[in-house]
């Protein structure tokens, strides 16, 4: 799968919560060829950031040539972004790293699951998930962006930290409580959600894929700035190292230390 550096088009811009951003774009290229669990290089305006933003694919529409990018404003780069306006052209490149093996979840029961801006990646998995899917999500509060878009692809089960909504607590402790079972995880989301879905995939034995939200630098894996522990010695760094950006951001849950 080939890389292509596009300029692109903004369709449209909307804000989902404080913070939070969704921004179709006309992708007559990466869109094509992506599938979800990777990502885009998003490149800013300024010529004083040379170093471009690392955005999940949250929607992939190959017919229609678009793609959709639901991103958290953490800096200038991202702020930048959130200005943008419909028509607008935009520079990214894509697609990026390794997506989920969507083959491994045919006729499975299969978690997809969210924390935080790692919910944004999960919907382009459920929407290409060909089995039983459940999508357990994680939030802060009660301002629950994409539930909807969730729940349009199957049953959705909610986690908040405050209790104003679904569970009182995290994605385990809804799944628990609820009572869900699963022969597969697709999950994203903060290190120390991975950290405990990969403990209870081990006590359960149920496979598990791992997306991770290490921070990127150079998006193609030269920088090393997004290393990972991981079980074997890379080939590149010659060290018990993952990049992210290039070997996953998707790993089996056994081949990376949390």
């Amino acid at each position: 799968m080939a890389k292509v550096k596009e300029t692109a088009r903004v369709l449209s811009q909307e804000k989902l919560a404080e913070g939070i951003y969704s921004m179709w774009i006309r992708s007559d290229k990466i869109a094509f060829q992506a599938v979800p669990g990777q990502f885009i290089d998003v490149y800013t305006k300024d010529n004083a950031r040379l170093l471009p933003r690392p955005i999940s694919l949250c929607e992939i529409d190959r017919e229609g040539g678009r793609l959709r990018i639901v991103y958290r404003v953490a800096g200038k780069g991202t702020e930048e972004f959130s200005r943008y306006q419909a028509e607008e052209k935009i520079h990214i490149l894509g697609p990026l790293g390794n997506g989920f093996p969507m083959e491994a979840a045919e006729g499975k029961r299969v978690f997809l699951i969210g924390g935080g801006i790692g919910i944004p990646p999960m919907l382009a998995a459920a929407a290409q998930v060909r089995g039983d899917k459940t999508a357990v999500l994680g939030y802060r509060d009660g301002r629950l962006f994409l539930k909807e878009a969730f729940a349009a692809q199957g049953p959705v089960y909610v986690a908040t930290e405050d209790g104003s909504a679904g569970t009182r607590g995290n994605v385990l402790d809804a799944i628990r409580e609820e009572g869900l079972e699963a022969d597969l995880i697709f999950a994203c989301g903060p290190t120390p959600m991975l950290r405990a879905v990969k403990a209870y995939a081990k006590e359960k034995g149920i496979e598990c894929y791992l997306s991770l939200e290490e921070r990127m630098a150079c998006g193609i894996g030269a920088c090393l700035a997004c290393v990972c522990r991981s079980k074997e010695i890379d080939g590149h760094s010659h060290v018990h190292n993952k990049r992210v950006c290039k070997d996953g951001p998707v790993f089996r849950a056994e081949e990376v230390e949390l």
